[in-house]
């Protein structure tokens, strides 16, 4: 017997995929992968085209019960100025909205949006947390299209009676990452020295797994409707102790370099790059125990797993 029909966008990003896997093994649900490109799920579910740019690429909705939302315009580094905050806005803002609206027309009851954590902003003071029910603070055009996402759906869901639940994730890290952390993951891989043995920021990131599991509560569980959850692995870490736990996974010694954290800040400023080093050098902690006490949720896999995970994907995929 068939369970809830839930379609994914973006599944063939990061997130999307690992939901839609997390699907498969689930039997109170089934997936519909919507997509632009080929993916390997294919033969796996339903696959449907999708192209979120496009008004005319809005996937086939009939049957469909739940919405998990994943397609996006990503962070672009260094992108400003009004076109970039244009190119988001069409594609986060416009094209989530027309989705929403076809979703409500054809009787979809639950639409979950995975937001951002950029929605509450770009860092946290030392010891302190972003909580769901700060207001908005939003820096980038990528945190900026996202938070007026969220508004637009919320008046969309509550003209149409469909239910909405955000979620704003951290980082989020796992096989198949790509960006940054799998640049941090070759370097200590192949032994390269960073100057980040001195670090004593915090903060808070999310495996896959974690994320995953968190949407699948929210698919049917009544607390989550009209609620937005932020998530993590619900331990914060250091950029060092992030380096020497992903080294160690990697069976490998991490060769840091202690640098002043003020004195690396101070170089990346006169580079240009005072926002990477802001990410390496800053603090951003998000709280999660209203997402806990809501849900009755907890992160099911502890950092070292999800390193562990992560490295022995990497490991397969550079054999």
């Amino acid at each position: 017997m068939k369970g809830l029909q839930v379609l994914v966008t973006g599944a063939t990003g990061l997130v999307g995929e690992a939901v839609v896997f997390r699907l498969l093994l689930d039997k109170r649900y089934t997936p519909v992968a919507a997509v632009r490109a080929t993916t390997r799920l294919s033969g796996l579910c339903r696959i449907v085209p999708f192209d979120l740019e496009l008004p005319t690429g809005m996937p086939e909705l009939r049957g469909i019960d739940v919405i998990v939302h994943c397609a996006a315009r990503v962070h672009v580094m260094n992108e400003k100025g009004a076109d970039g905050l244009a190119a988001f806005r069409k594609i986060n803002v416009e094209g989530t909205v027309r989705l929403a609206r076809c979703a409500a027309g054809c009787g979809v009851k639950r639409f979950i949006f995975i937001s951002s954590i950029k929605v509450n902003g770009e860092g946290t003071p030392r010891n302190k947390t972003f909580k769901a029910t700060d207001l908005p603070a939003p820096v980038d055009a990528y945190g900026i299209s996202k938070r007026e996402a969220e508004d637009a759906l919320r008046q969309v869901c509550e003209e149409t009676g469909m239910d909405l639940v955000v979620i704003r994730p951290p980082l989020v890290y796992g096989p198949g990452v790509k960006a940054n952390f799998l640049s941090m993951v070759r370097w200590l891989d192949r032994g390269i020295p960073l100057p980040l043995g001195a670090i004593d920021n915090r903060r808070s990131l999310v495996a896959i797994g974690n994320l995953t599991d968190l949407v699948l509560t929210c698919i049917d569980h009544p607390a989550a409707a009209g609620e937005i959850f932020l998530v993590s692995d619900g331990e914060d870490l250091s950029t060092t102790q992030l380096l020497r736990r992903t080294a160690l996974a990697l069976d490998k010694s991490a060769r840091l370099v202690a640098v002043p954290a003020g004195l690396l800040q101070a170089a990346a400023s006169m580079v240009g790059k005072s926002g990477i080093a802001e990410r390496l050098c800053g603090n951003l902690q998000v709280d999660i125990q209203r997402t806990c006490e809501l849900l009755g949720w907890r992160p099911p896999i502890n950092t070292e797993k999800a390193l562990r995970q992560t490295v022995e994907h990497y490991r397969d995929e550079t054999r």
